[in-house]
């Protein structure tokens, strides 16, 4: 054979794994979608951009003076998530929330429900808490909830990892297969700012 049909060959390949990996990606995220759209699944994200790192020695949970609160990017990041969802057919949510003020925030802002606080999704972030108790009450909230909207988890980074084992950017969420489990099935992972 020669060279150049060699190179075409090994060019065709390559272009086609990439063609086939990027399909199947899609394909895949749209699987979680239709999970999450027909309460199979849930998401769980973490909350909108809020800079720093954890909270000042003062911090009170019933003060946001006292703790890292989202700044306006943050605020456009989170309003990001409406028209996000509404493109994946979701348009109305059961939101529940960490109690910390960037969280709130973020479900407030999101504008698809109600949002009702939700305790064990609160930061264990320099033991605030205790993770694996939290991680386990929060599956065990989520696996008995009644059929309904799709449901939407605003947390922290700890919270996400703890429970997906995944790392996720401020503002970036998991869709999570039902029922959740201490070793749950990741669909997939996705943010408006993508």
């Amino acid at each position: 054979m020669k060279m150049h049909s060699v190179s075409t060959v090994l060019f065709a390949l390559v272009f086609g794994l990439i063609v086939s990996s990027a399909g199947s990606a899609q394909a895949d995220e749209s699987e979680a979608w239709d999970a999450l759209r027909e309460g199979r699944a849930v998401l769980m994200l973490r909350h909108a951009l809020a800079p720093g790192t954890g909270d000042p020695d003062k911090f009170k949970v019933d003060d946001c003076s006292t703790q890292r609160n989202l700044n306006d990017t943050g605020r456009e990041q989170a309003r990001a998530w409406k028209p996000f969802l509404a493109e994946h057919g979701i348009d109305e949510a059961r939101v529940f929330s960490s109690q910390w003020c960037r969280c709130l925030e973020t479900a407030r802002e999101m504008d698809v429900g109600p949002v009702e606080e939700m305790i064990s999704l609160n930061s264990f972030f320099r033991s605030r808490g205790d993770g694996q108790m939290q991680t386990r009450q929060t599956i065990a909230i989520v696996n008995e909830m009644e059929p309904g909207p799709p449901v939407v988890l605003v947390s922290h980074q700890v919270n996400v990892t703890e429970l997906a084992d995944v790392f996720p950017s401020s503002n970036e969420g998991v869709i999570i297969a039902l029922p959740l489990s201490e070793k749950p099935t990741v669909l997939a992972r996705v943010s408006p700012q993508k």
